[in-house]
């Protein structure tokens, strides 16, 4: 009977566990999950049923639509739906992170389970984004196109960034990604690269004659920065600027056009940076976010603006009625506790870029704009 005893308390420890362990997944959001270090988790039946669902969600032109909790259960009835709107791409984009999210956790899946589903649909998120590319270089937050800001070159929420990334580990052909394209793919791969790293360097914004960074999103013709939202009026923008230079500081051998482009932006950055002042935030009993005031604080950490006047840099905030405001305070409870108006992205620009300076010194760059 003891050992009997001590064989069920051991099992029902595993299975409490296990549950434990599931409830800790499942609490996390699909962004967090993709983020997960590759590891045995991506071979569990757990991950497996979330693939389904990755699977299940890629519509047939190869991407996905925006704001969606992959690990969510289905239902048969939820399923069903998907699969009769397959072909329907009103919403499919690479805005908030998706598609992008979709391809990294079926890379992760793949090195663990070698499903040829996960690399097929895999390399059909890759064609999508390929083919989703303009001529200049740029990427629409939406494709097929929609009316409206959604046909700007989009960097806002690191759009383009994150697909860029994308393009340069399999172009530099690294082990980030355990799924392999042929040859030739990586060549399209290479081109898009090349070409949405020139369509970075001209949209890089002059301000007097010097190149500043870059606003959230740029007209598709002009290349000028333009308006989204109300509220996302064309500026400059302190935080979409910062992962963009992070990736030109990824670029091995740069150009002496890619060298100026982050020598100007880090100028810039060191230019525009807010000391002495910190956010707090106010939450309610259930953790929601009732507040945020500005405080000043002579020791807080430098912060950006999300939003800066293309004229002079100073730091604009906006209601619905697309009305720039100079504070913060100015703005109503709804846009000033619902946006993310001031950023730190730009920290990590700063902290890499002495290293990068001197690697890839060039005193002829820092003569040119």
């Amino acid at each position: 009977m003891n050992y009997l005893k001590r064989n069920i308390i051991t099992l029902f420890s595993i299975c409490a566990i296990t549950i434990s362990i599931q409830a800790q997944i499942l609490d996390k959001s699909w962004k967090e999950i993709t983020e997960m270090d590759e590891g045995t988790w991506f071979a569990s039946q757990e991950a497996k049923d979330i693939a389904e669902n990755v699977l299940l969600y890629q519509h047939n032109i190869g991407g996905w639509e925006k704001n969606i909790q992959m690990q969510n259960p289905l239902s048969a009835e939820e399923k069903e739906k998907l699969n009769k709107e397959k072909s329907n791409t009103d919403h499919v984009t690479t805005d908030n992170g998706a598609t992008y999210q979709e391809m990294v956790f079926l890379s992760k899946m793949y090195r663990q389970v070698p499903d040829e589903r996960y690399k097929k649909a895999f390399l059909a998120g890759l064609d999508y984004v390929l083919e989703a590319q303009y001529d200049n270089g740029g990427w629409p937050q939406f494709y097929p196109l929609r009316k409206g800001y959604y046909t700007h070159i989009t960097y806002n929420d690191d759009s383009m960034v994150n697909i860029l990334n994308i393009l340069k580990e399999i172009k530099d052909k690294s082990d980030y990604f355990s799924i392999k394209p042929s040859s030739e793919t990586i060549e399209r791969v290479t081109k898009a690269f090349n070409k949405g790293i020139d369509c970075i360097i001209n949209t890089q914004y002059k301000q007097n004659g010097v190149l500043t960074s870059w606003c959230a999103q740029h007209d598709e013709n002009t290349l000028l920065p333009a308006k989204a939202r109300a509220y996302e009026l064309p500026s400059l923008s302190g935080k979409e600027s910062a992962k963009i230079v992070l990736l030109l500081m990824e670029i091995e051998n740069p150009s002496k056009k890619v060298i100026n482009a982050v020598n100007r932006a880090y100028n810039w950055f060191q230019k525009v940076k807010i000391t002495g002042l910190r956010e707090e935030r106010i939450f309610n009993e259930s953790g929601k976010i009732i507040d945020k005031k500005m405080i000043p604080d002579a020791d807080a950490p430098p912060l950006w603006a999300r939003f800066m006047n293309l004229e002079d840099n100073k730091p604009f905030f906006c209601d619905r009625d697309g009305i720039k405001k100079s504070t913060l305070e100015e703005i109503g409870a709804e846009r000033r506790n619902g946006y993310a108006w001031y950023t730190n992205q730009p920290k990590e620009v700063l902290k890499k870029y002495p290293r990068w300076k001197e690697k890839y010194d060039n005193s002829l760059s820092e003569k040119k704009k």
